[in-house]
Parts: structure tokens; C-alpha cells; sequence
């Protein structure tokens, strides 16, 4: 819906919309940590495995998309008080040292500063937008400079005869959002 709303008051942007579990987005796991070690070291990126250009590669993509973006959309449920697996690999390829920030002599400076992010959430219970994975994406999107709006949408579990109302209200501030975002 938000989309939907954001493309009818800014239809001369462009929207990327990349769904991480669809395109298996890859995990920042050992391979991936192993094969960025042997660059380091010197190694050439053709004499990596198959698996690990693969995997470097779409790591280098979203990062420099990440920095290529005025504006940054992430909607994901909260499931066992986090953000899902893939979205915590996403914000693995966007948190890198040199790239999107660096560290200075007391603490660090964002490199790619003065995006907009809108979170959207969903939950079944109610925490006001208050819980670890809201907080997650709101503490790295602020490190990383940007300036975060978050749309809670809670409740649809603990109140299911309220349900329908929870997200029509929850369209009906999407749409708000959507004029200034």
C-alpha cells in the first residue's frame, strides 16, 4: 500500500524492491567472511571459488545500492522479538567499515549520510513500536546517518476482532507518510 501511495506523489522515482528470501539473499557466514579475508590478503577475485564470487558479489550490490539510494523501505515482521534472518544479512552488506561508514578518533562517521528510511513493521502483539527489532533497525539506520520514520503495525494477534481496523488504520498512515517521505 505504501508503495502504491509513494509512486502516485513521486512517480518520476525509481523503486527497487528486492524480496531477500525470494532471491536467497546469502548469509554473512564463513564463506562469505573467507572470502573477503583472502581479497584482503591479496588474493584476486577470479581465483575465489564459484560459490564465494556468488556470494561477494551480490554482498557488493546491495552495499552499493544501499549507498546509491536517497530513500530506503524495509517492511519485515518481528518474529521472536528480532528482524528475520535474511533482512540481519541485509544489514550485514550495508555496515561496512570504508564504504558506508568509518571509524574516526572517537567513534565513527557515516559515509553515505542523509538517507530517508521508513521502517514498517508488523507484529501480532503491542509494543508501540518499542521492541528489539524496531530499535535494531532504527539505532544502525541512525548510525549509518539516515533519518528513520517508523509505521508500527501491532496487535493483529492479541486483538483479531480488531484486526481489519489495525491495518486499514495502518494504510491510512502509509498514505500520510507517503506525501512527505
Amino acid at each position: 500500500m505504501f508503495l502504491s501511495a509513494y509512486l502516485k506523489r513521486h512517480p518520476a522515482d525509481t523503486v527497487v524492491v528486492r524480496d531477500l528470501y525470494d532471491e536467497r539473499f546469502p548469509d554473512f557466514d564463513r564463506v562469505l567472511v573467507t572470502a573477503q579475508r583472502a581479497l584482503t590478503a591479496g588474493k584476486a577475485f577470479d581465483d575465489l571459488a564459484v560459490d564465494q564470487q556468488a556470494r561477494l558479489t551480490v554482498f557488493r550490490q546491495a552495499t552499493q545500492q544501499f549507498i546509491d539510494a536517497d530513500k530506503v523501505i524495509i517492511a519485515n515482521p518481528l518474529w521472536n522479538l528480532m528482524i528475520p534472518g535474511k533482512l540481519k544479512a541485509w544489514f550485514d552488506t550495508i555496515c561496512v567499515e570504508g564504504q558506508t561508514f568509518e571509524t574516526v578518533a572517537v567513534g565513527e562517521r557515516p559515509l553515505a549520510p542523509g538517507k530517508h528510511v521508513l521502517h514498517i513493521q508488523a507484529a501480532g502483539g503491542v509494543t508501540n513500536g518499542q521492541n528489539l527489532a524496531s530499535r535494531y533497525v532504527k539505532d544502525v539506520m541512525t548510525f549509518l546517518g539516515a533519518q528513520v520514520t517508523s509505521l508500527p503495525v501491532e496487535g493483529m494477534d492479541r486483538y483479531p476482532d480488531r484486526a481489519e481496523t489495525i491495518v486499514t488504520d495502518a494504510f491510512k498512515t502509509a498514505e500520510a507518510i507517503a506525501k512527505t517521505f
